[in-house]
């Protein structure tokens, strides 16, 4: 079944007899948008330069959301043919490259200095260490679509069931396991989890963000980004499909078809909440949050209050990535493999750099570089691009 919204295919995958789900894609890869065109680009006067760093390979990935890690001045980054590569992050040389796993791969990377892991369709979790010796492998339940979380002695994995597990770092042996029902109807999920002090904060199915106590699973607080409402499943479909941001005093989330909303990390008492869908994602910094809503339009609000400052419409349908607050700017990749700079006060476009044309399924991420804000993208067909501004 598919259904056509503007800039947006939705394809139910019909689960069978004891379970009664169904799954939805709320992408197309963005090979081919649908619904109403991507706007094409037009001339900007840039008055911030992208610079590129350096550009490296990985196995593309046709089917899969992978993005990169970067722990301890290296990259890491997977394909979906199974290799698993780790390069240095202030000039791409290639530290070492393996075969993680034949069959190939649907999620990674997470990582620290220690332990680096990926996931496959089959549900193996695989973890190496920083010099891409095997450290473990186990199973979980269903496929992993998520970027599993490496936090301190835990590595938490999300199954395409519902459940999370805490897996020991060490030997792969499981900890505790989270689980919660989900409604008839969920979009095929690729959200990652937060970790913040001693919490794992994720976004699940029906709109609701949960604070998880990291030493056993229990929870904390469980509170209500988005209401599902209509009168339909489809309509019903209020699901947190990115992963949760967390600001100075806030952790912030954004549902499909709902609200975006900000919480005491502490209790999850609301601190406030706006109408927006968006299966993108979030970024918060100490004074703004930053949403790519599902039309590809990203917009600026006021981390304290969420009042609208500024809202970008020249990116529509474009199929824009969750952003990320650097520097002066704020930066989204798009479908085409455009990376975009927007000005962190206004939204006006400032800077435009090229990759190899692949999209850019995931947000790009911050390197930690001396005397310069940089930052590393990874697109559909399997290049890694650094970048300064």
């Amino acid at each position: 079944m598919s259904i056509k919204r503007p800039g947006l295919l939705l394809l139910a995958l019909l689960t069978g007899a004891c379970s009664g789900l169904s799954a939805l894609n709320p992408l197309n890869w963005w090979g081919n948008p649908v619904g109403a065109q991507p706007t094409p680009l037009a001339d900007i006067k840039p008055t911030l330069t992208i610079a590129p760093l350096w550009r490296a390979s990985v196995g593309a990935a046709p089917a899969h959301r992978f993005a990169p890690a970067i722990a301890g001045g290296t990259v890491f980054a997977a394909g979906q043919d199974g290799s698993l590569a780790a390069f240095d992050a202030a000039d791409g040389k290639q530290k070492w490259r393996v075969q993680a796993n034949r069959d190939g791969l649907s999620a990674g990377v997470g990582a620290d200095r220690d332990t680096v892991v990926v996931a496959t369709i089959k549900g193996e979790v695989l973890a190496f260490d920083a010099a891409g010796r095997e450290k473990w492998k186990t199973r979980v339940t269903s496929e992993v679509l998520a970027v599993p979380l490496v936090s301190q002695d835990l590595v938490i994995v999300r199954s395409n069931d519902n459940r999370l597990f805490a897996l020991d770092a060490i030997d792969g042996r499981r900890r505790w396991v989270y689980q919660r029902a989900a409604p008839a109807l969920v979009l095929r999920n690729f959200a990652g989890m937060t970790a913040a002090d001693t919490s794992i904060f994720a976004g699940f199915p029906g709109g609701r963000l949960v604070a998880l106590n990291r030493s056993n699973g229990s929870v904390r607080w469980d509170a209500a980004v988005a209401q599902p409402r209509g009168a339909t499943e489809l309509e019903r479909i209020a699901d947190l499909s990115s992963a949760p941001a967390m600001g100075e005093r806030a952790v912030c989330a954004v549902a499909f078809q709902g609200r975006v909303a900000c919480f005491d990390p502490g209790n999850g008492q609301p601190l406030w909440a706006r109408e927006m869908s968006s299966h993108a994602g979030i970024a918060v910094d100490t004074r703004y949050a930053f949403v790519s809503d599902d039309r590809s339009a990203v917009v600026g609000l006021a981390a304290g209050s969420g009042s609208s400052l500024w809202r970008q419409d020249r990116l529509l349908h474009r199929g824009v990535s969750a952003p990320l607050s650097l520097g002066r700017a704020v930066i989204v990749g798009d479908y085409q493999g455009v990376v975009h700079a927007l000005a962190r006060e206004d939204g006006t476009l400032i800077g435009r750099a090229q990759t190899d044309g692949g999209w850019i399924g995931s947000g790009p991420l911050a390197m930690n570089l001396p005397g310069r804000d940089a930052f590393i993208v990874q697109t559909r067909s399997g290049g890694l691009f650094a970048f300064s501004l």
